[in-house]
């Protein structure tokens, strides 16, 4: 009986009003040495302690009675709840401090996650358990392995300040900052990150991915890189099943083959269907004859690949290249058949001649990839400003047929109730007289943007006028405008004025989002721009 009760008096001391004692349930057998291990009990077999909500079983264990402190021996488990359970050949447990210490192959399990490593440290205050060498972490079929880690039981978080890689069936994440949850499998970035897949390459300085859904969110110097096209943007959102992508502020999508180049403030893509939609100061570039394209409308869209696509341009469309620009309210550009429509009062400028009609056709040759040819259907219109005076020459008919050389027009056909107006001079540039006549078919040379040589066909009706026996209101042929003023003249008019404003909106974003580069990102939910467009009737 004496034995029994010195065993209970020893086994349940307190060592402070403040600290709770280790509570030992259960040993086989228990010893004392004071020469070979002072002021400890050697516990062996089955051996079950408590403290404070946590349990720890070991095959021998050495208990500490003044210092509330334990040191476990062969197949320790130390369980905290339901929730985690650390497995290894040796622990030691500080009850006073609540700080447990693992090693001999540790494992930490929890209904979400595994993770073995070789020393493992976790403080139950804090409820942080924490490995500073290589360390696994399997989560169903996520795989995570890094140089250190600390784990955040209350959030269910893992914290990655050293090299980490994330690893799952569809991608591969490297980062050396990363928070991760375990339950839900979202993973947080900051600093020089990477998302790789078979499929594309992500980089990002600061993000957000979900490995379970596959989804994600990027911010600063962030881009996604597929095998023929890269982009860039300030806020980038992937849904990987959905092989879709957006991209907000500062957008330019590269084609890394052909080098045409798709910028705005906002786009989307769809990578299975080869489309993107592009708007808030949307302009594609395209190389052309060794020269630059640029095509602008309120909305872009562009389908198919490369040979095969269709560029959109919608409300406002206007295009430059050095040696011809114009507008309207849209165009559909097709590289298969290297056709180009300007639909809704179109007008081109080619060098000095205007042309205008209901329905502008760019014809380009495939295999030169030149302009080769033009065709104006319905109210066909070439007006050019007189070479000295401040008139203006002008033919109109019912459709136009031209041929293009060197990139400029050359050989111009115009059929049915043709009218010319031309202001004709002398080699000295002397005003010679103004014709002024009718015919069913007019053709004309350009020489340098010049007209050169007229031929009317089919009895033409008309005559030539002295200068000062024509009034100035019959040297307008009906139909006649003249829209100088909406000239694009450079790369930068094709934006309308109204376009502008997305730029500095663009900024303000930017600069915001750099003074929030350290805070953890706010996740968005993505919702498809084109989409709500749509179910608008836009």
């Amino acid at each position: 009986m004496l034995f029994l009760f010195l065993l209970f008096s020893f086994c349940n001391f307190e060592v402070t009003a403040q600290n709770k004692p280790i509570v030992v349930e259960n040993a086989d057998n228990f010893d004392v040495d004071e020469l070979q291990m002072p002021d400890a009990v050697l516990l062996t077999g089955n051996v079950l302690v408590r403290h404070e909500g946590a349990t720890l079983r070991c095959n021998k264990a050495y208990f500490f009675k003044k210092e509330n402190y334990i040191k476990a021996f062969g197949d320790v488990v130390l369980n905290q709840g339901d929730t985690l359970h650390l497995n290894s050949d040796y622990a030691e447990y500080a009850g006073n401090l609540k700080q447990a210490f693992a090693t001999g192959n540790p494992i930490l399990r929890s209904p979400e996650f595994t993770l073995t490593t070789d020393t493992i440290n976790f403080d139950r205050n804090i409820q942080q358990a924490y490995y500073k060498n290589y360390g696994k972490i399997v989560n169903k079929e996520t795989t995570l392995t890094s140089k250190s880690g600390r784990y955040f039981a209350n959030e269910k978080k893992f914290r990655f300040l050293t090299a980490v890689t994330v690893t799952n069936p569809k991608v591969v994440i490297k980062s050396n900052h990363l928070d991760y949850y375990s339950n839900s499998g979202h993973s947080y970035l900051l600093g020089a990150s990477t998302v790789t897949s078979k499929e594309d390459f992500i980089y990002t300085e600061k993000g957000f991915y979900d490995t379970k859904k596959n989804i994600a969110h990027f911010l600063r110097k962030s881009y996604i890189k597929y095998k023929d096209r890269k982009i860039d943007g300030d806020s980038l959102y992937y849904d990987k099943n959905r092989e879709f992508a957006s991209a907000s502020h500062y957008v330019k999508i590269t084609d890394t083959i052909n080098k045409g180049v798709v910028r705005g403030h906002y786009a989307e893509l769809y990578k299975a269907k080869d489309s993107m939609f592009v708007t808030r100061k949307a302009v594609a570039v395209s190389l052309m004859e060794n020269d630059s394209v640029y095509i602008h409308g309120t909305r872009l869209m562009l389908t198919g690949k490369p040979e095969n696509r269709i560029i959109r341009a919608f409300k406002n469309a206007r295009f430059f290249k050095s040696d011809m620009n114009g507008k309207c309210d849209s165009i559909h550009s097709s590289t298969k058949v290297g056709l180009t429509k300007l639909i809704g009062r179109p007008v081109i400028w080619n060098k000095k001649n205007q042309v205008t009609g209901d329905v502008i056709h760019l014809i380009a040759n495939l295999e030169t990839e030149k302009i080769d040819s033009l065709k104006v259907l319905n109210n066909a219109f070439i007006i050019s400003k007189d070479t000295i005076g401040t008139g203006y020459n002008q033919v109109k008919g019912l459709n136009l047929y031209g041929k293009f050389k060197d990139d400029k027009l050359h050989d111009v056909t115009l059929v049915k109730n043709t009218e010319i107006l031309y202001f004709m001079r002398d080699d000295k540039d002397e005003l010679i007289g103004i014709n002024k006549s009718v015919s069913s078919k007019i053709n004309l040379i350009l020489e340098d943007s010049k007209i050169e040589t007229i031929t009317q066909y089919d009895r033409p009706e008309g005559q030539m006028y002295p200068e000062k026996e024509l009034p100035e209101n019959a040297r307008r042929l009906r139909g006649f405008i003249w829209r100088e003023d909406e000239m694009i003249r450079s790369k930068d008019d094709v934006f309308p004025e109204e376009e502008l404003k997305w730029d500095e909106i663009a900024r303000k974003y930017r600069e915001k989002a750099e003074k929030s580069a350290d805070k953890p990102i706010a996740v968005r939910k993505e919702t498809s721009e084109y989409d709500k467009n749509v179910k608008k009737g836009k």
